[in-house]
C-alpha cells in the first residue's frame, strides 16, 4: 500500500476486461477519472496479461465507480493485488538476458532490418551482440549491433532440450 498526495492509503485492484481491449479500457477510465475527479493514482496495462488491467485507488468502491458503464470493462476481481505481484510487469529484463550464442534472431532496426541472423558473440557489458546474416547471397563479415536492434526468433537445440528436462 502506498499513500496518495492527500495522505490516503492506495491499494491495487485487478479489473477484468475483454481480451485485446485493455488499452481501450484504460483510456476510457483515464478520461472518466479526470471528469469525476476520482481518487485513482495509476492504471497499469501489462502486455503479458491479456484480459486484465490494474488500477491503483483508495478503495474498491472507487474502482467500481470508475468502471461502471465503461465498455469492455467486465468487473473488478475480489480483493486487492499486492505490489510484488504487479512489480514483475513493471521491471523489464534487458533483451540481452534472453539471448545466447547460436540463437537465430531477426534484425528489427538499422540497415539490415528484416534480415535473419545467427548470434556469434555477446558482450553483456556493452549490451552488444555480434551476428552473421543468414539470408545474404554473399558472405558478410560479422556485424556488431546493440541488443535492442534484434528480436529472438529461435533458441538453439541444446537450450530447448534443457528447458524440456526441467519441465
Amino acid at each position: 500500500m502506498a499513500l496518495s498526495d492527500e495522505g490516503r492509503k492506495m491499494s491495487i485492484y485487478a479489473v477484468r476486461t475483454t481480451s485485446g481491449q485493455e488499452r481501450t479500457v484504460a483510456d476510457l477510465l483515464t478520461s472518466r477519472i479526470g471528469l469525476k475527479k476520482l481518487a485513482v493514482s495509476s492504471i497499469l496495462v501489462p502486455e503479458i496479461i491479456k484480459g486484465y488491467i490494474f488500477v491503483e485507488a483508495t478503495g474498491p468502491h472507487v474502482v467500481d465507480e470508475a468502471i461502471s458503464g465503461v465498455r469492455h470493462a467486465r468487473a473488478r476481481t475480489r480483493g486487492m493485488t499486492t505490489i510484488s505481484a504487479v512489480e514483475r510487469f513493471i521491471v523489464t529484463k534487458p533483451v540481452i538476458e534472453n539471448l545466447n550464442v547460436n540463437n537465430v534472431v531477426e534484425v528489427v532496426s538499422g540497415p539490415f532490418k528484416g534480415s535473419k541472423a545467427k548470434i556469434t558473440g555477446i558482450d553483456k557489458v556493452k549490451q552488444e551482440i555480434t551476428i552473421e546474416l543468414l539470408e545474404e547471397g554473399f558472405a558478410i563479415l560479422p556485424i556488431t549491433v546493440h541488443a535492442d536492434y534484434v528480436k529472438l526468433v529461435s533458441k538453439t537445440e541444446s537450450e530447448k532440450n534443457v528447458r524440456e528436462k526441467t519441465s
